[in-house]
């Protein structure tokens, strides 16, 4: 038999890294060569050669093109695979399968970001450092952020100040720190509002250091709540208690500012401690009292508005801001048990004045020392009873501290009464309020000038609201 022809095996070609070798004498690629070797689960790179409605196709050096379904190519629900890559674009895949049931090389590019993002996530929440994402949904109660995983970002969470709207935040790319990471269920929360106040941090402490106590200042409403409204300082908020929005009486600070609007305001005190601003309002309106003060004297007589009655008198507005007391001796010539026999609240009347005190911001009137007012006299059955819920008397009060002569004719109205009895006429029963009471009643009335602290916030910011002050 005739020797068999040995064939000597492949050999690389010197200085050709493996790319080329030498068969039979003849130097061929070497393709083997060109495959790159992977597993399942590792992460390969390539470049994308074709994009259809549905898949993707990457080159990645295999001995075929690997096929990326349109569902693991993002994150985003219904992605458009158009709208993820471009032709000639490299990306980065996860290898799902190296051979499915029709032959295909099955990757993954949705997960291979998934992966890189997750060490990338840990690593932030580690150091404290912000991750950036855009947001790609809003759902119910908050955000969802494309961080490469699904970030969900509360709305409590997404700015200083709570957001009406979350759609505002559609496509926008945005920071946020992580607060909660759970691999094990793909869980992670996020918070703007933690970027926020750390860059709003120094701008705040070069506010405070700028802003000293007397200054005038504009700023914006920025919230409103029932003790007050908070006032936007360009970075940092000031609270303007409802006692310091109006020199007359607020029942609610939106009867008087809404949000958004831009006001003038002083700076009445400073807590630079607690980075705690109190605001004043009315300070920077023209003070009624100072009215009263340069435009009438004693003896004036001008028509005014019963805002409230009591037991022992009635309370006139003559201006905006500015009531005085008619005492129910000072109410008609006649002896009056009920003020309500007299006046009602609502009635317009002219009075005459009888003290100004502009120290103490106290005004005593007169209605029967008006010439030619005759004021409707009703029995006490006719007399208007208090609304529902409206006290005949003020309850706690404060010192007024009128001068005794204001009622002096009180003592001799006092005298007559007891003359009248002397000839048969009936006495009316004793129970005239006190002079305590009645200065109570005033300064009750009257808003406090006093300026009331700043509210404590709870631990989210949120203002809560202060016990009412006391006196």
């Amino acid at each position: 038999m005739p020797d068999t022809e040995t064939l000597t095996p492949p050999q690389a070609v010197e200085g050709s890294d493996g790319l080329l070798i030498e068969v039979d004498g003849q130097i061929v690629p070497n393709y083997d060569a060109t495959i790159v070797p992977f597993s399942e689960g590792d992460v390969v790179s390539g470049k994308v050669v074709r994009i259809d409605k549905d898949e993707v196709l990457v080159d990645i050096g295999y001995k075929s093109e690997g096929v990326i379904p349109s569902n693991e190519l993002s994150i985003r629900k219904s992605a458009n695979p158009a709208d993820e890559v471009e032709m000639g674009e490299e990306v980065d895949a996860l290898v799902l399968t190296k051979e499915d049931q029709d032959g295909r090389l099955v990757l993954s590019k949705k997960r291979a970001r998934f992966e890189k993002a997750w060490r990338r996530i840990e690593a932030a929440a580690e150091s404290g450092e912000p991750v950036e994402g855009s947001v790609i949904e809003v759902v119910k109660g908050g955000l969802i952020i494309d961080l490469g995983v699904r970030g969900f970002l509360p709305a409590s969470l997404v700015d200083i100040r709570r957001v009406q709207n979350l759609d505002d935040f559609l496509g926008q790319t945005i920071e946020c720190k992580v607060i909660e990471l759970n691999r094990s269920r793909n869980n992670v929360v996020l918070s703007r509002r933690a970027v926020l106040e750390e860059e709003r941090k120094e701008v705040r402490q070069q506010i405070l250091d700028r802003l000293q106590p007397g200054q005038i200042v504009e700023g914006a409403i920025s919230n409103i709540v029932d003790f007050g409204a908070f006032v936007d300082l360009d970075g940092i908020d000031g609270l303007i208690h409802i006692s310091e929005l109006s020199w007359s009486h607020v029942n609610h600070p939106s009867e008087v500012l809404s949000i958004g609007q831009t006001v003038p305001v002083k700076v009445l005190d400073i807590d630079r401690e607690r980075q705690r601003i109190s605001l004043g309002l009315k300070q920077t309106q023209e003070d009624p009292w100072q009215r009263v003060v340069d435009s009438y004297s004693l003896g004036d007589e001008l028509e005014g508005k019963v805002t409230k009655v009591v037991s022992f008198g009635a309370f006139v507005e003559i201006l905006d801001g500015v009531e005085g007391l008619v005492h129910i001796s000072e109410l008609a010539q006649h002896h009056v048990e009920n003020p309500r026999e007299v006046v009602n609240q609502g009635d317009v009347i002219r009075v005459k004045i009888l003290e100004i005190d502009s120290d103490r911001r106290r005004l005593s009137l007169s209605a029967k020392r008006v010439e030619d007012q005759e004021l409707p006299l009703r029995s006490v059955g006719e007399a208007p009873q208090p609304a529902a819920g409206e006290d005949d008397e003020i309850g706690e009060v404060r010192d007024l501290g009128l001068s005794e002569d204001v009622f002096a004719d009180a003592e001799q109205a006092g005298g007559e009464a007891a003359a009248e009895a002397a000839e048969g006429e009936p006495v009316p029963e004793a129970g005239e309020p006190s002079a305590e009471t009645e200065e109570a009643a005033l300064a009750e009335a009257e808003p406090s000038t006093e300026a009331s602290g700043e509210p404590e916030q709870d631990e989210a910011g949120e203002p809560t609201e202060p016990t009412e002050p006391t006196t």
